[in-house]
């Protein structure tokens, strides 16, 4: 049976966003080239204890775009204006892939806005020969080159029919271009630009990617979770970048313990 998908909202600063539920916020930031539906699973499961708001990023969805050539800090900016203008003080955040390291930025920044944080498939201190390739797509986007193959072989890799699929390369297939090649630059060379908060982070961290993930990869949220004082680190196996959306249930039940921990002791 199909998710049920709440109404898509608008803040007045042009942030569109999917809400349900009562209780404690939780924010949800999804990855580029994708939309706030990308969490259907996660609305679905957690709004039972949670107030959650998945928010489209900026040129994605109904969400109006970044000005070209803006940064991983423009995008926490953003973020955070988008807690004033739904007025939350405080939130739980989880962000997966570009979602991921914009909520890095959000606990280098804004710490004090945060319960708890939770990274899904997030990358951390890429290799350069890593690097040196997801800018080289970043420019190809930003040239005017739209790929939908490359990203869904890399996201999904044999797990082409799974339902998740076709929904990704229909979103890939219309995302507004300069709002995709803005966000992908950003996410291109943010992987190192908050990745030392961890250390003098105290809340509760959670570290989340599929084991068949090659770029977000299980070294790189161990490494996150061991450097957290409050880390976690899981690892969904037989899964990739998609987990989110091919393996709602390990993550939903990820995301339910991590939504149970203290936030201050």
């Amino acid at each position: 049976m199909p998710l049920t998908i709440p109404p898509r909202s608008e803040t007045r600063s042009g942030a569109a966003y999917l809400a349900e539920g009562a209780g404690e916020p939780l924010v949800l930031v999804h990855g580029v080239g994708l939309r706030a539906e990308a969490w259907a699973a996660q609305i679905a499961a957690l709004s039972a204890t949670n107030r959650v708001i998945a928010l489209d990023l900026p040129g994605h969805g109904g969400a109006r775009p970044l000005a070209p050539g803006a940064e991983l800090p423009d995008f926490v900016t953003w973020l955070a204006a988008v807690f004033d203008d739904l007025g939350i003080e405080r939130a739980s955040l989880a962000g997966h892939s570009m979602g991921a390291l914009i909520a890095s930025g959000m606990a280098t920044e804004h710490p004090e806005r945060l319960d708890r944080v939770a990274l899904l498939c997030g990358v951390h201190r890429r290799s350069p020969e890593a690097r040196a390739a997801v800018v080289a797509r970043a420019e190809a986007l930003r040239s005017g080159h739209r790929d939908t193959a490359g990203p869904l072989a890399r996201w999904f890799g044999t797990e082409t029919g799974d339902p998740a699929y076709a929904l990704v390369r229909g979103w890939l297939e219309t995302v507004d271009a300069e709002g995709y090649a803005t966000a992908y630059r950003a996410f291109a060379t943010g992987d190192a630009t908050y990745a030392d908060v961890w250390p003098g982070f105290a809340r509760p961290a959670l570290f989340l990617t599929g084991a068949l993930d090659a770029n977000s990869t299980a070294a790189m949220a161990r490494a996150m979770a061991a450097a957290a004082p409050r880390g976690t680190a899981v690892v969904i196996e037989g899964h990739g970048h998609m987990a989110p959306m091919t393996a709602p249930a390990a993550v939903n039940a990820a995301l339910a313990t991590w939504l149970t921990e203290e936030a201050a002791r």
